[in-house]
């Protein structure tokens, strides 16, 4: 084990610097260096809470979002409750297209039906004012987590749990929402073990360790800030998957993706596991992702996941329609230099349960602030935002809502992703005002191929053992990126693969073996040229196939010299 990082490979030691580590202890993953639940603000009124109803054996109501850190939260929550000794606990998955997002009335009227002692949300509710309101009007009780940024107002619910409300002393405020619920359980199992509960019932009491792998991967598809706290609970969550300790949800997910369970990391989270649960909730319910996590029937789950599976081929078609039209729109105002700090997109043809991706790709293109719009009603719009960096999308659209209270009907998110609706009569100002507080708050360069780049590799690092140490020095994600470098390659050989993936056949220097490298789904202009020399933004990577490990560099970006 490495005691310091001048023990480490010189070029972790360099990639680790360059994102603001400079002692072996920001890589300390174990479990005793999670912080304690006891920072969290109203943590002992949450336990307080929920060993009333255990007592009372009360109707728990589990009421989620309609992505995967909401799925993965309502799982979570379902599982540790039902081990902690609750026999009456059940959920509800707000479908986004007929009720929308978070705790609404409409919801509650729902959920009011199956008469319910207290409903616990996660992952949402710190903007549900009215849902709460109607719920204690019913004689509800309500308990918050959540870890979206709050409003000038909470709702009166009795007791809310969220690291981002205001005089919470929780060092880390990039929880995600899984990571919310599994501090309070971690509370709760501790507050139970106090009690003498488990022997006193006879209930074996939970490793709570059991429930990281739904951590990990809500953490990593919510795109949340890997700091320290959330790189251990991701490291040890993926670290639980690799031994098969994990979920059988997760594995079947991971097995339709084929993704060798042993060998998985966080990128395999994001982009194999997280699209396919997404899905459901893009394009129907995401109450098909959360019983694909509930169930330890591992037929059923893999039913379930085949299922997932086809709604992402269906996702993905939707999406590429999309970003054509998105593109075409883009490319005519790069032509003019026109080309906005904060981009805002909208076409009436487009699906609203992609445009959350849709505004993800166009980001990654420009690199700069995008939100993109779908239409809802004849009269209402419904727009997903992901940002970059440091900026903060939530800040902008707290500013937006201070200097034009009219302008928003209303908004929520975190620092790098939010939902707005506005009316359509509104679009044409929001997109101004939106590109001007970008522009006024932020010092923005022009917004093209701004990542961090990690610098050029010598020959002598393009090898399986450096792609290994750069797998494992993860976990990567937003904060802690992947490291990512550049070069200048020749080109032996190209082909295009299944009509939309470039291959290709690199010599990078005299000494070293040509080199394999794959760019996924460049623009279909860049496919049919023929290229003898390119400069690359790549990444290194491990191609397996039938048995054997090699070398493969993905590339990110390109151009022809």
């Amino acid at each position: 084990m490495f005691t310091s990082l001048q023990n480490l490979p010189s070029i972790l030691q360099r990639i680790y610097a360059a994102r603001g580590i400079f002692s072996i202890d920001e890589l300390n993953y174990n479990l005793d260096q999670l912080l304690s639940y006891e920072q969290l603000l109203n943590i002992d009124k949450a336990v307080d809470c929920f060993i009333q109803s255990l007592e009372r054996q009360e109707r728990i109501l589990i009421i989620g979002d309609f992505d995967v850190d909401g799925a993965t939260s309502t799982v979570l929550a379902i599982r540790a409750l039902k081990a902690f000794g609750f026999k009456d606990v059940f959920y509800l998955a707000p479908n986004r297209f007929t009720y929308g997002y978070g705790l609404t009335p409409g919801i509650v009227d729902i959920a009011s039906a199956n008469k319910p002692s207290l409903i616990v949300t996660v992952d949402n509710g710190i903007s549900s004012i009215d849902g709460v309101l109607y719920a204690k009007k019913l004689g509800i009780k309500v308990l918050i987590t959540d870890h979206h940024v709050p409003g000038n107002s909470l709702p009166d619910a009795d007791v809310i749990v969220n690291p981002n409300q205001k005089n919470d002393n929780f060092s880390s405020k990039n929880l995600a929402g899984v990571g919310v619920i599994f501090y309070v359980m971690l509370a709760l199992r501790s507050k139970l073990r106090e009690l003498n509960w488990f022997v006193s019932n006879n209930i074996s009491e939970p490793n709570m360790a059991q429930f990281l792998d739904l951590v990990a991967l809500g953490t990593v598809a919510d795109v949340v800030k890997l700091d320290k706290n959330n790189r251990i609970l991701v490291q040890q969550g993926i670290n639980r998957i690799r031994k098969g300790n994990c979920n059988v949800g997760i594995k079947v997910l991971l097995d339709v993706a084929n993704k060798n369970c042993s060998k998985v990391i966080s990128s395999d989270l994001a982009f194999s596991l997280a699209p396919r649960l997404n899905a459901a909730g893009r394009l129907e319910d995401i109450s098909l992702g959360i019983e694909c996590l509930l169930t330890d029937d591992y037929r059923r789950a893999h039913d379930i996941a085949l299922e997932l599976d086809s709604l992402n081929k269906e996702r993905r078609s939707i999406e590429e329609g999309m970003q054509q039209q998105a593109t075409e729109f883009l490319d005519d105002l790069q032509l003019t230099n026109d080309l906005p700090y904060g981009i805002c997109l909208f076409d009436d043809r487009w699906h609203q349960g992609v445009v959350g991706i849709l505004a993800s790709r166009i980001k990654e293109q420009f690199n700069c602030p995008v939100i993109a719009f779908a239409k809802v009603s004849d009269t209402e719009l419904k727009g997903s935002g992901r940002s970059i960096g440091e900026i903060n999308i939530c800040e902008v659209l707290n500013s937006i809502a201070a200097e034009y209270p009219e302008l928003m009907a209303k908004f929520g998110g975190h620092a790098m992703a939010a939902g707005i609706s506005i009316k359509l009569e509104n679009y044409r100002d929001f997109c101004d005002i939106f590109n001007q507080q970008i522009t006024q708050h932020f010092v923005v360069k022009k917004c093209v191929n701004q990542e961090h780049i990690d610098g050029e590799l010598s020959k002598e690092d393009f090898n399986i053992e450096t792609a290994l140490l750069l797998r494992n020095g993860g976990p990567w994600g937003h904060g802690f990126v992947e490291p990512l470098f550049s070069g200048i390659f020749r080109v032996l050989t190209q082909r295009v693969i299944n009509d939309k993936h470039l291959k290709l056949t690199l010599s990078y220097d005299e000494g070293i073996l040509p080199i394999d490298a794959i760019i996924f789904s460049p623009p279909n202009k860049l496919l049919t040229n023929n290229y003898n020399e390119i400069r690359a933004l790549f990444r290194l990577d491990i191609n397996e196939y039938r048995g054997l490990s090699n070398l493969q560099i993905i590339i990110e970006r390109f151009d022809a010299i």
